[in-house]
């Protein structure tokens, strides 16, 4: 397919070589502990399941649906904005239904963007939040999101300057900045005074701002995250992306939401209209009753991946592995251990899960500021967890760095 410019402009998914790893080590009946992916593995509250049932028995509900999200759904999500951000919305011009927050995204890029335009985009970061511009025909210029001390508030003042820089050295002006906090895959969170500052610098040079706070429910030594449209005067630059997946267990379902500037949400509507018919109806009564129901589930599931990340940050260490506390999202965001640094984090990646049966994620699969780094999901029990923190252990005791090439470019399996 080399002849297609669009699919040349996408390098080799580097997830997929530790994938198709793990599936041969489990095929030879190796007991993969999987860190890799953010997949959670607890089903969605009960009573969310039980409105997907009752709402499938009825005979109407198996038509096409609406492409911009039922009314009822669209005042849900308007309601939790209102109850956790203090945050009013038109259900009608600032609210869209997505098939989670990756197919959003990626058709608000579509809608939005002309070839030869401009993002600022994080790096690493989730790759939709540059691959979907990517693919819209955008040019991308990389803000580096690792190596800045917090205590000293180097992060804001270095991300601001990158912003300033990207303004001033690009032709044309960008289009648009992405934002993620809590962040993928750093797990780095900010406050509301960087997305005022950050809302001022967009309309000072009339640029975008596009936010994606998909684990804003997940946080354990921080406030709870704001959002970007706390800010007044956001919607006048700004929309945000989230979704059921993680705060409900509803990955499989694809429910998410885009909200605020009611140009580019129509822009985004406008593109769904022409390239879907919205989710199943009963997924969309049953994600309403999510947003609507009893919250005491979030909160559970906040205490379910809490304590996972103590078992494993404390585990790690204990083995050798200094690895920071995460305060908020389903990930840790750990140092290659130095010994190890000179493989790379797609070789050492590969090294943990022959030697060790530990599955994670190379940094460099985040963009090439993310080498040096690995990702590990808090979705395993602590169960599986401790397991893999005593192969992890085994590994770290009896591998020697010194006898292993400076660039691995095949594990022996």
């Amino acid at each position: 397919m080399d002849e297609f410019h669009k699919i040349k402009r996408l390098p080799p998914y580097v997830f997929s070589e530790v994938n198709q790893l793990k599936a041969s080590a489990r095929q030879r009946g190796d007991d993969v502990v999987d860190f890799g992916m953010g997949n959670p593995d607890q089903p969605p509250p009960q009573h969310v399941v039980d409105k997907m049932t009752e709402a499938v028995q009825k005979p109407g509900v198996h038509r096409y649906s609406n492409s911009r999200g039922i009314p009822g759904l669209r005042r849900a999500l308007a309601g939790y904005y209102e109850r956790r951000f203090g945050v009013e919305l038109d259900p009608e011009r600032e609210a869209i239904v997505t098939l989670g927050s990756k197919e959003g995204l990626a058709n608000l890029a579509q809608a939005i963007t002309s070839p030869g335009d401009v993002l600022l985009v994080p790096n690493p970061s989730y790759p939709i939040h540059a691959f979907g511009f990517i693919i819209a025909g955008a040019a991308l210029r990389h803000l580096p999101m690792a190596g800045f001390d917090d205590s000293e508030g180097d992060f804001r003042r270095e991300f601001m300057r990158q912003l300033e820089r990207g303004v001033r050295h690009s032709v044309p002006k960008p289009l648009a900045v992405v934002v993620n906090f809590p962040a993928n895959p750093t797990t780095r969170t900010v406050d509301l005074d960087f997305y005022e500052e950050l809302v001022d610098f967009c309309r000072h040079h009339g640029i975008y701002a596009i936010s994606d706070i998909a684990y804003s429910e997940l946080y354990f030594d921080c406030p709870p995250p704001p959002s970007i449209l706390q800010v007044p005067g956001a919607k006048d630059v700004a929309v945000e992306f989230s979704s059921l997946s993680k705060t409900y267990s509803m990955p499989g379902w694809r429910i998410g939401f885009c909200a605020g500037n009611p140009k580019l949400v129509g822009a985004l509507a406008r593109v769904k209209s022409y390239v879907d018919y919205g989710a199943f109806t009963p997924i969309q009564v049953a994600a309403t009753a999510a947003l609507n129901g009893p919250q005491d589930c979030v909160d559970e599931m906040r205490a379910r991946y809490r304590s996972r990340r103590d078992v494993l940050i404390r585990g790690l260490q204990q083995a050798g592995w200094e690895v920071p506390s995460p305060e908020a999202s389903m990930f840790a965001w750990a140092p290659i251990p130095a010994a190890f640094r000179h493989l790379g984090s797609l070789d050492f990646s590969k090294l943990l899960l022959e030697k060790a049966q530990v599955a994670v994620s190379p940094g460099v699969g985040f963009g090439e500021y993310g080498e040096g780094y690995v990702r590990l999901g808090l979705v395993e029990n602590e169960h599986r967890t401790r397991q893999a923190i005593r192969n992890i252990k085994a590994f770290l005791r009896k591998v020697d760095p010194e006898e292993l090439p400076s660039e691995r470019r095949e594990v022996a399996l």
